[in-house]
């Protein structure tokens, strides 16, 4: 083992509205996790990982050095030894496989690092995103930097705006709990930029600028705010909201097969859909006030709890 493990995260709310300034609430999900590696008599080397990995130090080596410098000795010489990132971490599923590979290499290389130990104040947490964000552009040609602050620093975080964030306490699951927030795994890999492409050309449409401002940002607000407080009764009639407005708005972005799926959830009450990331396969994200319920009507996919309330 050359390094600690790094968790993946699940961006409860906020997907495409933070890129327009709205909240957005991320949590660490440690079901899935990864760490640096090199190999030995007991692993061996895993081949991608390394040359992506050789990839990724190069383009390191092109960042500004007034925002984050690399010990690049120690580097060469692991990656001379072929280290690579040993991960569960699923590509291209929306939690974070990026994020967590990011915040290993920082956490390993980078000189005079902001530790999690130290007081986060907002500025420090400011300047985390910022190198987070230049260091995971390699990976989706742009990122706002979260996935990699959220797996660094393995707390939840809470999206003010883009120049507010903060760490944040959430309600304590219930493990006996009806309620559940889970995963569906929608069986396809999904792709960062091309979905974030499309969103930016319909951002250009007044009709859907327009929904984005007044009804989107305002429903996904409302849900950050509801499930911070465990206003449980009012979080579901938000997230309702959302899910209906995801389905009329985001077609491209739910995978064909999961639109009966998520309308079904819609009209029953048994349980609702939202992106998970920026969606195009990968999970969907579901809320349910009943899972026992969920299960049986979503009978044949399969489903993973991530939290209980």
């Amino acid at each position: 083992m050359k390094g600690p493990l790094f968790f993946a995260k699940i961006l409860l709310f906020g997907e495409y509205g933070i890129i327009k300034d709205s909240k957005g609430l991320s949590i660490p999900y440690n079901f899935y996790r990864g760490a640096l590696k090199i190999p030995n008599e007991k692993n061996q080397s895993n081949t991608d990982s390394h040359q992506k990995l050789l990839a990724f130090a190069e383009y390191l080596n092109t960042l500004d050095t007034r925002l984050v410098t690399f010990d690049w000795k120690q580097l060469k010489a692991d990656l001379d030894r072929e280290m690579y990132f040993d991960s569960s971490i699923p590509q291209g599923y929306g939690v974070g496989s990026s994020g967590a590979l990011v915040a290993a290499i920082y956490d390993q290389y980078a000189f005079q690092k902001i530790t999690v130990l130290e007081n986060l104040t907002k500025q420090k947490l400011q300047k985390l995103k910022v190198i987070f964000a230049q260091m995971e552009s390699f990976f989706h040609g742009k990122s706002s930097g979260l996935d990699p602050l959220n797996s660094y620093l393995s707390l939840p975080i809470l999206i003010n705006s883009k120049e507010h964030i903060e760490t944040t306490g959430i309600p304590s699951q219930h493990t006996m709990g009806k309620g559940a927030v889970f995963l569906l795994d929608s069986g396809i890999t999904g792709e960062t930029a091309p979905m974030v492409s499309i969103f930016m050309e319909n951002m250009e449409k007044e009709a859907f600028s327009t929904m984005m401002r007044e009804q989107f940002i305002t429903y996904s607000d409302a849900c950050v705010e509801d499930f911070l407080k465990g206003n449980m009764g009012s979080l579901f009639q938000n997230i309702k909201s959302l899910s209906a407005l995801v389905l009329k708005n985001f077609e491209p972005m739910i995978p064909d097969a999961f639109h009966t799926v998520w309308k079904n959830g819609i009209e029953t009450n048994d349980y609702y859909l939202k992106l998970c990331g920026s969606g195009g396969g990968g999970f969907i994200l579901g809320f349910t006030p009943d899972f026992e319920k969920a299960k049986k009507a979503l009978k044949g996919y399969p489903l993973e709890v991530v939290y209980h309330f």
